[in-house]
Order: structure tokens, then C-alpha cells, then sequence
């Protein structure tokens, strides 16, 4: 397994951040519209939309295009550990976002 432990190491560093923005955003993880919401946003804006929002003077703004970023990159995680054939997670506040990141790109309804 040497060489690929990072990917969890990864993963936890990844939630760790994905917390912290959760909490100058306020977020409730359990809050499924709201995570909908949320996701939705960054799937509709994409990479422009999330750029934008790093750029921001606004604390909060920046703190959501970085939640954003954070997605991307613990999606990736992910990703990458699969193509070794490992199982690589987030932890709970990830499990919500990207819950509803998967929700959100299948465009159900948003109820809430």
C-alpha cells in the first residue's frame, strides 16, 4: 500500500477545510435543501462562477468559492484513489455536499 496512503491523508485534510468553510458560512450539514441549493449553485456556475467567488473581497463569498474549490479537489481525491482500487471518503460534512452534488447533477426537484 506504500505510495497511496496519501489519498486518505487527503481526504481528511480536504473535510477538515470543507468544515471550516461550512462554519463562516454558517452551513447545517444536515439541511438537505440547503446543501441542494448550494450544490446546485456550483454546478451551474462552474469554474467561472467559482473563480469569481475566490476572487471576492467579500469573506463569505470567498469562503464559498473555496468550499466549491474544496469539492472539486476531494472529487478528484476520490477519483484518483478509485483508479488504484481504493476506497477513498470524505467524512460527514463532505457526505452531505456531495450527496447533494450527485443529487443536483441528476437535476431532481428542490424541495425546501
Amino acid at each position: 500500500m506504500s505510495g497511496f496512503e496519501h489519498f486518505e491523508r487527503d481526504a481528511i485534510e480536504l473535510e477538515r477545510e470543507i468544515l471550516k468553510r461550512g462554519i463562516l458560512l454558517g452551513l447545517d450539514w444536515a439541511d438537505a435543501a440547503a446543501m441542494r441549493r448550494l450544490a446546485r449553485e456550483a454546478l451551474e456556475g462552474g469554474a467561472e462562477h467559482t473563480n469569481a467567488l475566490l476572487r471576492d473581497p467579500d469573506p463569505q463569498l470567498k469562503a464559498r468559492g473555496e468550499l466549491f474549490a474544496f469539492g472539486v479537489l476531494m472529487l478528484r481525491t476520490m477519483a484518483e484513489s478509485a483508479e488504484t482500487g481504493l476506497h477513498t471518503h470524505g467524512g460527514p460534512a463532505w457526505k452531505a455536499f456531495g450527496r447533494a452534488l450527485i443529487e443536483e447533477s441528476g437535476r431532481g426537484p428542490l424541495s425546501g
